[in-house]
Parts: structure tokens; sequence; C-alpha cells
């Protein structure tokens, strides 16, 4: 590990996280904020708020934040693949990569989907490298069987992005049913006003993930633009 940045014990990383907002620090890909010091500038202003957390995507956009911040990161690798459809830390190589430079909770794709390297083994390597582990779900099923896998986090970060049309609020059911089960909760996606992230509390969640509504000033702008093109003038 890196010696610029102070290693948190986990039970640090999850007395300072519970109850807490993740900030998902991912902009547009391509975009004019996609800037690893754009990034870095926007997880800073986020722990100003009172982000308890962040979620940072990619290795170079990692190494600009992690210096930056003492909260605990949460860290994904995005990649997209010929011939699978997962997205997020699909190889063992990311996520040694993601170790590497900083990162306290690394997040892999937990859907039962083809996929380049098994969760089982992703789970192995993320623990051998000293990192806690999160299983980014989509449904029930996929969350119990990564909790008897052993990860310490499941997430509902993949409900209604397996397929068929995208749903427009958060699966607060998923949260409350992975809380039910006894797993640790993050909930995450679609949690984009004040109301609904508190709603994902009041439903079991241990932490809820925040991303478009924070740091995609893109999908912020149009949410505004698209409601007043159709407001009718009094």
């Amino acid at each position: 590990m890196s010696s610029i940045f102070h290693k948190l014990s986990h039970d640090e990383v999850f007395s300072r996280l519970q109850n807490g907002l993740i900030a998902s620090c991912q902009p547009v890909d391509d975009g004019p904020m996609d800037d690893p010091q754009i990034v870095a500038a926007m997880a800073k202003a986020c722990v100003i708020g009172g982000a308890a957390g962040l979620r940072i995507e990619g290795v170079e956009n990692l190494k600009a934040v992690r210096p930056q911040v003492n909260v605990p990161i949460i860290a994904i690798l995005k990649r997209d693949l010929p011939d699978s459809p997962i997205r997020i830390t699909p190889f063992l190589a990311d996520i040694e990569a993601l170790a590497e430079n900083g990162a306290d909770i690394i997040a892999v794709d937990g859907t039962q989907r083809v996929r380049p390297v098994s969760i089982a083994d992703a789970l192995a390597k993320i623990h051998q490298l000293g990192c806690l582990a999160m299983a980014d779900c989509s449904n029930l099923q996929e969350g119990l069987y990564c909790q008897q896998l052993g990860f310490d986090i499941v997430g509902s970060t993949m409900s209604g992005y397996t397929g068929g049309p995208i749903p427009q609020a958060p699966d607060f059911q998923l949260v409350k049913d992975f809380k039910a089960a006894g797993m640790r909760v993050m909930a995450e996606g679609r949690y984009n006003t004040p109301e609904l992230a508190a709603q994902a509390i009041a439903c079991g969640a241990d932490f809820v993930t925040v991303g478009s509504a924070l740091t995609r000033l893109e999908h912020l702008t149009s949410w505004f633009t698209e409601a007043i093109s159709a407001a009718k003038p009094i």
C-alpha cells in the first residue's frame, strides 16, 4: 500500500460509514468533468458537505482522490467487455490496482451473469489484499449468494440495470429484504433526492450511495430543463 495515506482499520471504516452518505464521484464518461483533478475536487467538496465516504471509479481517479481525503473510499473499475455484460471490476488485476492505490472497500458486480472471473475468486482476491468487499447485486437471490460467500457489504446497486426498462424509483423492497436476511446493506441506485436517501436508511440500509444528483451536472441540469420545458404558463 502507498505510504501517503492512513489505512483505516475495518472497524474504523464501518464506524465512520454507518448511517452515512457515500458520494459517488463518477462524472459522465468523456464529459467536461471527466478529469482526475476535477474528480478529486468533487470528492473534497462532497466531504466538506458531510459525505461519510466516497465511491470512486478508475485507478487514475483513485490516485487523485486518495491523498486529498481521509474518508473511506469504495473503489471500482468499469470496463466494457465484448463477451460479458459485467462492467464493475471484472478482473483480478483490476482489484489489485485498486487495492494498491488506497481503496478501503472494493466493489464488484455480484449478479449471476456471464463473467470473466467468478464472484468467489474476486472476493478471495479482495480479502487477500486486505480490503473489504462489496457485491453490487440486482435481486435477493444474488445478495444471499454473496452473503454466503462472505462479502462484507451487499448493495442494491444493480437492481433495475440487468435488462428491461429502468425503473424511476429506488428498490426499497430489496433493501428491506437484504436487511431482513442479516446483511450489511448499501442502498444504491436512483436515490436522487434527500428524501429518498433518508427513506433508504429508514428501510434498514446501513449506508446510502448517491451519484448523479451530486456529481453528474449534465444529468442534474437535464432534470431541471426537461421539467421547465414541460411546464405550462399560468
